[in-house]
């Protein structure tokens, strides 16, 4: 590869030089001497090494007229280039009519090496409208300055002009033009280049592989370093430095990779190269091992700034703030100078305002607080540590601002939520004449899904496919993640689908977003595909993945598989992952192994805690749950959370211990408590009756928060009180407050409490004025209100109004019908609702039976009961329990015994018990009675119905036995008392 020319060393001086001020009056005197002016220039030249004497040069050149003197002109800008200062070179070369191609590329060369990109564009086009030619050598230098500034117009420009000129199969040009389109995003016009070099050497191997990792293909770049070996290609330093990062973010590649590329470099005889030590240290750092990157820097025998820039860096990434810290300064103590690079990777490893502010003075010292990429690393330390005021004061005074600072500007108020101001800055970032690159559109998307903005984010799309970027990995990862927060799994599965590369990341993105849609059975689907496809799964991945596995009738064997994967790849020890486990295990019912796992986790956080002590209030196992929350204070010394307490606040099965829990909090000083909490203390106290602490909870509580109101009705419901819910409801709209539908529900459950018809109606009026009566949900309530509140037909005309009906909105107006013996017409809304093709719910088939029941409709029950078993679903103990009913009533004893006998309950036993005494039937009555006492021991509800039995066939002996052996286990019967005389 080409190297660099090293600038001469500007602080030489020649002793027998005179000082700089004197060298127009040299000249001068050389006039005066009547020697050629030429030759007096060019034997002042190599004596000037300052950018004083070299502009006084400049002034010469210009005043004497030797600007038309082509040999003197590149001499000049030869010298200037050599210096290092190709920039004082610029007016001279203005000024020429028609430069040369020699100073036209040595011009182009230099300002390309010192980064002054825009000079470079200003050259060639000053040298293309003047006429001068330009060849294989100029466009490399214009190429390579477009992609630095990410004139995509200008570069494809350049192209086009490279192939009218001949130079389009030049090797060199087309290593540029690979660069350059890699460097801009488009990955396809790269290939397209690639195609068309039929044998490329090592600079376009080493072009590719990073130009791929740049774009985030590290697969892609690892692949074709493996293809360069097949080649036959050998790598040098370049290659391995551009390799030895990427082999540490593929999670396909463990460490032992990374070790290899270290033998190689040692096979190479490449150890001694400045590029490769700050590869290796940040190859190991990202790989985990620090140690050994600590071992790689501490061995460096050249160790320049370069190489401590790379340990502050691993240190950074590691997390390891202290000792990046304490590395500066040791650079500080060795007296090497920090450069800007130094500051970029110190600044993110600040945890607190205090260090930020130390280093921020060290950036005045050292004077790099005018640099663009300090500024930005400086801004965006202290937007991440919520100094956004100092952030936003350091922006404005920035004079020169960069597409990098901008792009930290806006991201950072989009991360924190400031989602307008972000989108204000990117329109003033594009109003300074800076075009949005691929970092400008993910941090556009961010505020785009909080603020709901589909359209603009769609317009951003659109932006992207006319620039032609849309084939970068991480651009199509964050479009991925904008969609499916506008719930727009069309557009997300359009681009997956028509992506050439997809990394892990993106997997992991269509995973949580079709979890996050409701679209479990797609998740898994493709979870499936993602392996079949060999991409290895990472955390995010199995995290993302196990929630889905209960929808499964096999759930918790994929669950146990996905397990045995975490165990194996050595991720099962992450607290996250463990966490995940904990909640999969519990959502496919299995408690037990769920403890067992929790148990034998080697570390917990409280998220752990709270996963197992969620899955006990579920499966209610009350007493389970307070000796958890026992052992987790007691035992693991860990702090509950507001989650962990409203765990254990519906697991109280006395009041003693719902005081003991809250006196706990007020211990904590959890004061002033969350609003979530404060309802769930109200909801316990009215739980056990306590009504007077459940309203001194409401006074302490936010009224402004209808969560707060929803509570203390709620509680009144709990103690049968629909007088005070309604007055507190009143009470609430007074305070105007909004309510939600959680409140709507709760007022209905108050009419149904009071069955009062007229209250029922003017709360109908209240929610049509309100416009509540169109939700669904709703009007399923109200339905079942109507019905139950004695107005069937009230209930038949909102029914009917439903613009949509659910399977719930069918179950209540057929239970309701039941309830009013219109089993008719029950059975008639079931048919019509299979007709329409809505398949009946377990909820459903019960409404239906009820109905049959109560309208005595035996033949039309035992038909339904069969459809439901013939369909698959296994009927619950209510279902068995309205068929003893149905039987029971119709007088058919012996079948609804056998129901009995199959699926052995105390209450359809009682059910049954109560049938054979109403209808006379003694015997089969005996038989019952003796069973239900098998049962139910200790229940004296079946030995008074089985002594009323005995009386009934008078069998007195016999029923004295029974009350005899009624007192004989201490039971009583319950005593009644009439006033009737």
């Amino acid at each position: 590869m080409r190297q660099r020319e090293k600038p001469l060393n500007v602080a030489w001086r020649n002793p027998f030089l005179p000082n700089s001020c004197s060298l127009i009056s040299m000249f001068n005197l050389s006039l005066h001497q009547n020697s050629p002016f030429a030759v007096r220039f060019l034997s002042l030249l190599p004596f000037c090494r300052k950018s004083q004497e070299l502009k006084a040069l400049n002034s010469i050149l210009i005043s004497r007229g030797l600007i038309g003197n082509e040999s003197l002109v590149d001499h000049f800008i030869n010298h200037c280039c050599r210096l290092g200062s190709p920039d004082l070179a610029l007016p001279a070369f203005r000024i020429v009519q028609k430069p040369s191609l020699y100073s036209q590329n040595l011009l182009l060369r230099s300002l390309c090496d010192n980064g002054l990109f825009e000079d470079v564009v200003s050259v060639y086009k000053k040298s293309r409208n003047s006429g001068s030619p330009s060849n294989n050598y100029s466009f490399p230098f214009v190429i390579k300055a477009c992609a630095a500034l990410r004139d995509v117009w200008f570069g494809s420009m350049m192209y086009c002009v490279a192939l009218k000129d001949g130079f389009g199969g030049n090797l060199v040009v087309q290593t540029a033009l690979l660069d350059f389109y890699f460097k801009i995003g488009e990955i396809g016009n790269a290939r397209k280049v690639l195609d068309e070099i039929p044998q490329p050497d090592l600079v376009v191997w080493n072009a590719m592989i990073s130009g791929y990792s740049v774009n985030g293909f590290d697969c892609e770049a690892l692949r074709v370093f493996r293809d360069m070996f097949v080649a036959g290609m050998k790598p040098n330093s370049s290659t391995l430095a551009t390799v030895l990062p990427v082999c540490s973010r593929v999670e396909e590649v463990d460490r032992r990779f990374g070790v290899c590329l270290h033998g190689l470099v040692y096979k190479l005889g490449c150890i001694e190269e400045e590029s490769l030590a700050p590869a290796l240290i940040s190859m190991y750092s990202n790989c985990g091992d620090l140690s050994a990157a600590e071992e790689i820097f501490d061995a460096s025998t050249r160790r320049d700034v370069v190489v401590w820039n790379a340990m502050i860096s691993a240190y950074t990434r590691s997390h390891a703030p202290r000792k990046a810290a304490a590395l500066f300064r040791r650079i500080l103590v060795d007296e090497i100078k920090p450069n800007m690079v130094t500051f970029v990777s110190l600044l993110p490893s600040c945890e607190n305002i205090g260090s930020v502010e130390s280093f921020h003075a060290h950036v005045f010292r050292f004077g790099y607080d005018r640099e663009a990429s300090v500024v930005t690393a400086l801004v965006s330390v202290y937007a991440k540590l919520g100094e956004m005021d100092s952030a936003e004061f350091l922006f404005r005074d920035t004079k020169v601002r960069s597409l990098l600072l901008w792009n930290s500007m806006v991201s950072a108020h989009a991360g924190h939520g400031f989602c307008e101001q972000s989108l204000e800055l990117f329109r003033l970032m594009q109003a300074d004449g800076f075009d949005p690159d691929a970092i400008s559109i993910v941090s556009l998307l961010k505020s785009c899904s909080q603020l709901e903005a589909a359209m603009l984010g769609k317009s951003a799309h659109a932006f992207v496919i006319r620039r032609g970027i849309d084939s970068n990995l991480s651009l199509l990862n964050a479009f991925l993640a904008f969609y499916f927060d506008s719930s727009e799994m069309v557009c997300c599965f359009r681009i997956f689908d028509r992506m050439a590369l997809k990394s892990v990341v993106t997997w992991n993105t269509m995973i949580s977003g079709c979890i996050d849609e409701g679209e479990l059975e797609r998740a898994m689907l493709l979870f499936h595909h993602m392996r079949q496809e060999g991409c290895k799964f990472d955390m995010v991945t199995l995290i993302s993945i196990l929630p889905s596995c209960h929808v499964y009738s096999r759930g918790s064997l994929l669950g146990s598989t996905i397990h045995g994967y975490a165990i194996r790849t050595a991720l099962a020890s992450d607290v996250s992952l463990g966490n995940a486990l904990v909640s999969m295990y519990i959502n496919c019912g299995e408690l037990d192994a769920a403890r067992l796992f929790f148990d034998d986790m080697p570390q917990k956080s409280v998220v752990s805690w709270n996963a197992i002590l969620t899955g006990y209030r579920l499966y209610n196992l009350q007493k389970d749950a307070i000796e958890l929350f026992h052992d987790m204070i007691e035992e693991d010394d860990q702090m509950p959370s507001c989650v962990t307490l409203l765990n254990v606040l519906p697991a109280c099965e006395a009041l003693h211990q719902g005081k003991s829990v809250h006196g706990y909090i007020i211990r904590r000083v959890m004061i002033p408590l969350e609003t979530p909490l404060l309802t769930s203390l109200m909801i316990m106290y009215a739980r056990f009756k306590n009504l007077k602490s459940c309203l001194v909870m409401f006074h302490f509580g936010d009224k402004t928060s209808i969560s707060v109101w929803n509570a203390v009705i709620s509680a009144n419901l709990l103690m049968e009180d629909g007088n005070t819910a309604l007055s507190f409801f009143c009470e609430l709209l007074h305070s105007r407050v909004e309510p939600d539908e959680i409140t709507i529900h709760n007022l209905i459950s108050a009419c149904l409490h009071l069955k009062n018809l007229n209250i029922s109606n003017s709360i109908m009026a209240y929610l049509v004025k309100e416009g509540f009566d169109r939700d669904v949900a709703l009007g399923n309530s109200l339905i079942d209100m109507y019905a139950k509140t004695g107005s069937i037909s009230s209930a038949g005309v909102l029914f009917d109004s439903l613009p949509h009906k659910d399977n719930v909105s069918w179950s209540v107006m057929i239970n309701g019908c039941g309830l009013h013996g219109h089993g008719e017409e029950a059975l008639s809304l079931y048919t019509q609702m299979r007709l329409l093709g809505l398949k009946p719910d377990r909820i459903t088939y019960m409404s239906v039976l009820s109905a049959c029941s109560h309208a005595g409709s035996v033949e039309q029950g035992r038909m339904v009961f069969n459809t439901m078993i013939h369909e698959g679903m296994l009927p619950g103990r209510e279902h068995y329990a309205c068929m003893v009913d149905l039987l029971g009533r119709a007088g058919r004893l012996d079948e609804a015994y056998e129901i009995v006998k199959n699926q052995p309950c105390g209450s359809l036993v009682a059910s049954l018990l109560g049938a054979c005494l109403s209808h006379g039937n003694y015997e089969l009555g005996e038989e019952v009675g003796r069973f239900l006492l098998d049962l139910k021991p200790k229940d004296s509800a079946p030995y008074v119905i089985l002594y009323n039995i005995y009386a009934a066939a008078g069998k007195w002996a016999d029923a004295n036995d029974v009350r005899l052996l009624l007192g004989r286990n201490q039971l009583a019967k319950v005593p009644g008392i009439s006033l009737v005389c």
